[in-house]
């Protein structure tokens, strides 16, 4: 059956409900399969034409070019470090018991290399793994005498899978602080951010190595 409908033309003409790309871009995938139930190209379909100009503007507010170009730089490099962690944590592994095995496993060596960034001592520290139910992703925890930090990904924690907090100090009656996933996997940086903000003990300096006295032969 062939047949055409006029709400992707009224969402054209007044697009002021679309307000973010999520819903323009489920607009225009509506209206694209509209035409097809029309028999129209939506190629030349003016309703869809405006729609993606519509898309652009959106687009061209959230920042310019350059800014963009450089945040997708960033991303391939991260993503080239940690493929497996940072695609998880955008695609949350639910019900997906080998990519949820995954996630602790990365995460947990994630925990281990800040622990090292924060010149924790072997055996002051604990790295443990918390899997939780089938329907999410459980967390990963590293906990030590001064701080716990814990890592979960999946849409509820996007943007703030990080959580962390002093467990002594002044500011161990401090709220929760949050972090994105991207943080976590620059291990230096970050320990970094949580001595400021947690008013840690600062890293400790290696001693240089005294110098060697040559005696004449």
């Amino acid at each position: 059956m062939i047949y055409d409908v006029p709400f992707r033309h009224q969402q054209a003409l007044d697009p002021s409900a679309l307000t973010n790309v999520l819903t323009t871009l489920h607009a225009i995938t509506k209206g694209v399969e509209d035409c097809r139930n029309a028999g129209v190209d939506p190629n030349s379909d003016p309703a869809i034409s405006l729609l993606i100009r519509h898309m652009g503007r959106i687009a061209s507010n959230q920042a310019s070019e350059s800014v963009l170009r450089s945040a997708c730089e960033r991303r391939i490099e991260e993503l080239r470090r940690f493929p497996a962690l940072l695609a998880l944590s955008i695609r949350g592994v639910e019900y997906d018991q080998a990519a949820k095995e995954r996630f602790h496993v990365d995460g947990r060596k994630a925990m281990r290399s800040l622990a090292r960034a924060l010149a924790l001592a072997e055996g002051s520290y604990e790295v443990s793994s918390h899997p939780g139910d089938i329907s999410i992703s459980g967390d990963v925890v590293l906990q030590s005498a001064d701080l716990t930090v814990s890592l979960s990904v999946g849409p509820l924690h996007e943007g703030h899978e990080v959580r962390y907090t002093a467990r002594r100090g002044p500011a161990a009656r401090d709220r929760l602080r949050y972090a994105a996933i991207h943080e976590l996997l620059k291990p230096e940086r970050f320990a970094a951010r949580l001595r400021r903000e947690l008013q840690l003990e600062p890293a400790p300096v290696a001693s240089p190595e005294p110098a060697q006295i040559l005696l004449p032969a």
